[in-house]
């Protein structure tokens, strides 16, 4: 493996996987970005714990430029996460700098009068943007414990958003010993990853500040995204695939040296860690048939890891039904059916620090 975690998956190998999902999920951490953002200060302070693949980073990141700037701290075992996390933060800060420059060039009586197109004014603007971006914009540093004050004034640029990669392991460490106090820190299906899950949440929850927010991104329902007969095999094979996912799941639980179990829900968990206001919301994910290419993608990378994860538990028929599944010379291609969809929901468990 290319680094330690915990539950002994190659997290590095899994980064197109995690990738395609952050684009298809995309719309979904916009939203819950915009109202947990929402709710902080000027210039907040925001963890993202466990960062992935960066889908949410770049959310996070978005939203803090359009409302000024702030800190964005990415902490991840694993350094290829990190890297990808980073630059995934750092392209959706220069977007929002072009939306800006586009609103701008658009509204501009100067350009008019130049007579100069607003598409070719925005792109010499934006160049100059990527430029400074590149430059200065955005404080990046990997190993410290929180950004200087240099770091923070050099991001002048890009709504004044200061990013900084931390590699560490959460379930050694309190997050607190790690960063600068934080007015949010956001960990998404990462917690259940550590051994004690109880002690996960009690070590996040020391980075807040008083008044801070802890937000987590846990126990969501399953994704469904085929139909019940596929006229292959028998029906149900989605069910099955998941009842077996469930199985390797508390298999990989059970497995990791330390391991303690949780025997409540998230609430419970977020009450026991001290903070109050606990509650939770939910997000649709709500892609119906016919598919787009991105549904596609990300229907044939679930079906793919829900099939190696239960392997052992599947018969054989499911096995070489699933092998036709994802063969895209088959006729039974998934890929190509304009019938497969996704429909989920992401549910983020929140509290207050007193």
């Amino acid at each position: 493996m290319a680094a330690h975690t915990h539950d002994h998956i190659d997290w590095a190998e899994r980064i197109p996987a995690l990738r395609r999902a952050d684009e298809l999920h995309a719309a979904t951490h916009a939203g819950i970005a915009a109202r947990l953002v929402g709710r902080l200060g000027v210039q907040p302070v925001i963890v993202d714990a466990g960062s992935g693949a960066g889908g949410m980073s770049a959310a996070v990141a978005a939203e803090l430029a359009r409302r000024g700037g702030g800190t964005l701290v990415l902490v991840d075992a694993v350094p290829e996460l990190l890297e990808v996390a980073e630059a995934a933060a750092r392209a959706a800060i220069v977007r929002v700098n072009a939306e800006r420059i586009a609103r701008v060039d658009l509204e501009s009586p100067e350009a008019a009068t130049r007579g100069e197109p607003p598409a070719a004014q925005q792109q010499v603007e934006l160049e100059q943007a990527r430029a400074e971006l590149a430059g200065s914009a955005v404080a990046a540093t990997v190993g410290r414990a929180h950004p200087g004050p240099e770091a923070v004034s050099n991001a002048a640029f890009a709504g004044q958003v200061s990013i900084e990669s931390i590699r560490a392991d959460v379930a050694s460490v309190d997050l607190a010993q790690l960063v600068q106090p934080a007015d949010l820190v956001w960990a998404a299906s990462m917690v259940h990853h550590l051994p004690d899950q109880q002690a996960g949440v009690d070590g996040l929850v020391t980075a807040l500040k008083s008044g801070g927010t802890l937000a987590l991104a846990e126990g969501s329902p399953p994704t469904y995204c085929l139909p019940w007969d596929l006229g292959v095999g028998e029906p149900g094979l989605e069910r099955r695939l998941l009842a077996a996912r469930d199985h390797s799941f508390g298999e990989m639980r059970a497995g990791m040296p330390g391991s303690v179990r949780m025997p409540y829900g998230w609430y419970t968990a977020l009450v026991k860690a001290g903070l109050g206001q606990v509650g939770s919301f939910s997000c649709l994910v709500d892609l119906p048939a016919p598919p787009s290419q991105v549904v596609r993608n990300y229907v044939i990378e679930h079906i793919t890891w829900l099939a190696s994860d239960g392997d052992e538990l599947l018969t054989q028929e499911d096995r070489d039904v699933l092998r036709r599944l994802l063969d895209p010379a088959d006729p039974e291609y998934l890929g190509s059916r304009e019938d497969i969809y996704v429909l989920g929901t992401q549910t983020v468990h929140f509290g207050s620090r007193r």
